[in-house]
């Protein structure tokens, strides 16, 4: 059977792309603009018009709402810092830090929250992350995580033995895994739609068929007008290059996706996998999955990670080659599931900031405002800046707009060549490092360590 490849997603495919909003009529006045209909600027829109219901805000997007990586990823509400909590430690403190962790914690449960109180129905199921090793090096790199977490308030990290990891998610030759509970299971487009839906029965306007070419303090300019606002939110993640003057703010990294046919009982049996967890592993080009609501698995991964010069794709059209490797590592993992077809396979990006950790800001003195570079973790990360832009917008000084991610300054990518060069080496090398490791290195692969080292990680 051909597989479905592109059409945006899975996700959107199954529940039928949405007809596309009026496009911008014409130049307009507004309290707040949000440049991109994905999670952030949705959820910065839902908080904005819950605390200020008369605030004109509006939302501008080059395609619909959920279009980017908001509805194509993997479906990861997960509690995970994004860049680590280390990285704000010398600079903010370790209170500082526990506070974003538990904010972090607090956020799966707001989504959760949210989606039932506005009846958003989005297959959200809270079951936690379970991320498991199969090779010596993994299980040693998951053991000092565990010793390390278990230092964290609010980590919550558990450790399992191979048999006990077997019982809740049979991965073939699993040696172990990590297992915390402040992750759900969402299907992405289904949260966008619903989530599109609300703001604009809030208010808001959504203006989607409009590419905005540039921002500047206190105007949007559009291929249909000019939208003024005094405060203006940039909220476009891995499609952030497309805007001028940003183009090596936040590197487009792209991520690929398949999704099985549905598994029958006997398969299940097997596999086991009951519990709604999110599945991840320990190697340094890491794989994520989940357990769809219909009974199939949603299984992703690194394909071609960069496109020369930060070009986005269109439509989540994936390479053969992507498609393979990963059916082949999902065979890998499940052999109870190798003679499931694959029924879908797409792409999309995600933004990365040169330090890999994501930000967030609002500047009062130019009325600009901004937040993304989740690096994949941006589910749950969205929530939360959604409501912290609310509050830098609105003045606010509270718990939220005192984290350490707020206002941090970050530089910009190296110009091309370097750039792609870059990259492309960096993921040759943690390639490498897990062909050694499979081949039965019992250590993490030197090239490894390099590779984290280049690319600021």
């Amino acid at each position: 059977m051909a597989v479905t490849n592109g059409q945006i997603s899975f996700w959107w495919q199954q529940i039928g792309l949405p007809q596309q909003r009026a496009s911008l009529p014409g130049s307009i006045e507004a309290d707040v603009a949000i440049v991109g209909a994905g999670f952030t600027g949705l959820w910065a829109a839902y908080y904005l018009k819950k605390a200020q219901p008369d605030a004109r805000v509006v939302v501008l997007e080059q395609r619909f709402a959920g279009y980017g990586a908001s509805g194509r990823n993997g479906g990861w509400c997960v509690n995970s810092i994004t860049g680590g909590r280390e990285r704000y430690l010398h600079s903010h403190g370790t209170d500082a830090v526990v506070a974003f962790q538990q904010a972090m914690n607090d956020t799966v449960d707001e989504v959760v929250r949210v989606a039932a109180a506005e009846s958003i129905e989005a297959d959200i199921r809270k079951g936690g992350e379970f991320n498991v090793a199969y090779t010596p090096a993994q299980a040693a790199r998951m053991r000092a995580f565990h010793e390390a977490e278990a230092h964290w308030p609010g980590a919550d990290v558990h450790l399992l033995t191979a048999p006990e990891a077997a019982a809740r998610i049979n991965v073939a030759n699993a040696l172990g895994a990590t297992w915390q509970p402040h992750c759900a299971r969402v299907n992405p487009a289904k949260l966008a739609s619903g989530l599109a839906a609300v703001v604009e029965a809030l208010g808001v306007q959504i203006y989607e068929g409009t590419t905005v070419t540039q921002i500047s303090s206190g105007q949007v300019q559009t291929d249909f007008g000019v939208v003024r606002a005094p405060a203006i939110i940039r909220a476009t993640e891995g499609f952030t290059a497309n805007i001028r003057g940003e183009h090596r703010t936040w590197l487009p990294m792209n991520s690929s996706m398949i999704v099985t046919e549905p598994l029958p009982p006997q398969t299940w049996a097997q596999i086991g996998w009951g519990g709604a967890e999110t599945l991840g592993d320990y190697a340094h080009v890491y794989m994520y999955a989940q357990r769809t609501a219909d009974d199939r698995i949603a299984f992703g991964g690194r394909g071609v990670p960069y496109r020369y010069g930060s070009r986005v794709d269109a439509d989540g059209l994936t390479q053969q080659r992507t498609i393979e490797s990963l059916t082949d590592l999902l065979r890998r993992f499940f052999p109870a599931a190798a003679g499931a077809e694959i029924d879908h396979a797409w792409s999309g990006v995600l933004g990365v900031p040169r330090d890999w950790a994501a930000t967030i800001g609002f500047d009062p003195s130019t009325g600009l405002g901004w937040a993304g570079g989740y690096v994949g973790t941006g589910v749950a990360t969205t929530n939360l800046a959604g409501r912290t832009l609310a509050d830098l917008v609105l003045r606010r000084d509270t718990e939220l707009t005192r984290l350490p991610w707020v206002g941090r300054k970050v530089r910009k990518w190296e110009p091309e060549p370097l750039r792609w060069l870059g990259v492309q080496a960096i993921y040759a090398a943690y390639r490498a490092a897990d062909r050694q490791e499979a081949a039965g290195r019992a250590t993490t692969a030197p090239v490894a360590r390099i590779a984290d080292l280049i690319s600021g990680h």
